[in-house]
């Protein structure tokens, strides 16, 4: 696999990804990712985009049970 960005190889590692919602932040350590050894900008699959989509729900489901007004 090519990165996208800069076109160097790409090898199966862990990173770490942070997110943002709702003035909340997410940050999961050691997260598998498809990483470029030239660029350094991971690539994650599928499985793992929708797990972390999943989590960041979460935390904006967590920020309305707690009565803040989510803008839509």
């Amino acid at each position: 696999m090519t990165c996208l960005h800069c076109g160097g190889d790409l090898v199966h590692a862990s990173t770490t990804y942070a997110g943002n919602r709702k003035g909340f932040h997410l940050i999961l350590d050691d997260v598998p990712a498809w990483i470029c050894n030239q660029c350094g900008e991971p690539l994650f699959d599928e499985a793992t985009v929708d797990a972390i989509q999943r989590m960041l729900r979460v935390v904006e489901d967590g920020v309305v049970g707690l009565g803040h007004q989510v803008a839509a």
